[in-house]
């Protein structure tokens, strides 16, 4: 299984979801849900997270979290090690509980955080066969917390998004519930995320280049996610590339060897048929 490309940085904000293996339920009662949350809670306080939304389905879970100190991938080990070990004893069974890796997609703050956060809550609706039409009936989210509908958890940080919502606590509340309820026939807005783990838009992308520029080698890591971040054909073809052979052969060459684009995409780039463009890499000795 090819291992997901992780990006840390300090500050770095996470849409972070897992499965049960198989598909099979991860939470089996409330019990469970309980239990979850406690570890999680113990999760965020010794990382030093901050948790904007959460939502703890069947068979899945969904955090939206921020990490001060680059500490994501240490902090989700002990989270899912931590609850399967609790699982699996209480429930006194063997195994995996979560099917592979969890999945983490960094997501730009000022841009995007609210929609996704708005998107975390409102799955139990979204859901078949869960019985929920509204998402202050699931009580197993972060959304009751933040709309006012019931006390605040320890580990969730209900702030940043009340801000963006006005200065008074109740107003915010209320403006909330009505994004909440604007949201309902809304598309994921993680199905625009970039090589399936970044969110934001240009600038946010040229901001994190330097985050996974070292993994670029790292052939374990899917190639979508590899060069998610990668320097597009146009910069990487300078402008006298129209005219000196030499100077478009070795962008020819860097293109496909560094930054692993495909024969045909450099091909259609310069206007040269794929078998030429091979040539030219092979002539300058790959």
């Amino acid at each position: 299984m090819a291992r997901p490309l992780r990006i840390e940085f300090p500050g770095a904000v996470y849409h972070v979801t897992a499965r049960g293996d198989g598909r099979q339920a991860i939470f089996r009662d409330d019990a469970d849900r309980e239990c979850f949350l406690a570890i999680l809670e113990n999760a965020i306080t010794l990382r030093k997270w901050v948790c904007h939304a959460y939502c703890l389905m069947g068979n899945h879970y969904h955090l939206v979290v921020e990490t001060p100190e680059a500490n994501l991938s240490r902090g989700m080990r002990a989270l899912n090690g931590e609850y399967t070990q609790a699982f699996n004893r209480r429930h006194r069974r063997p195994g995996h509980v979560f099917q592979g890796r969890y999945k983490a997609v960094v997501v730009e703050k000022e841009n995007h955080l609210l929609q996704v956060c708005r998107y975390v809550v409102l799955n139990p609706v979204r859901a078949r066969g869960m019985g929920v039409k509204r998402p202050e009936e699931w009580v197993w989210s972060s959304y009751r917390a933040t709309a006012g509908r019931a006390g605040e958890p320890s580990f969730l940080s209900t702030g940043w998004i009340l801000a963006r919502f006005g200065r008074g606590r109740n107003e915010a509340q209320v403006r909330y519930r009505a994004f909440v309820e604007a949201g309902r026939g809304a598309k994921s807005p993680l199905v625009g995320a970039q090589g399936g783990i970044v969110l934001g838009g240009d600038a946010f992308l040229a901001a994190i280049k330097s985050a996974v520029a070292g993994n670029k080698k790292v052939t374990e890591h899917p190639r979508m996610q590899r060069h998610v971040t990668r320097s597009d054909l146009e910069e990487l073809f300078p402008a006298e590339a129209q005219w000196d052979k030499a100077v478009r052969n070795a962008a020819i060459r860097e293109a496909f060897v560094e930054h692993e684009y495909r024969l045909k995409e450099i091909g259609d780039h310069v206007g040269l048929h794929y078998a030429t463009v091979c040539r030219i890499i092979k002539a300058q000795g790959r």
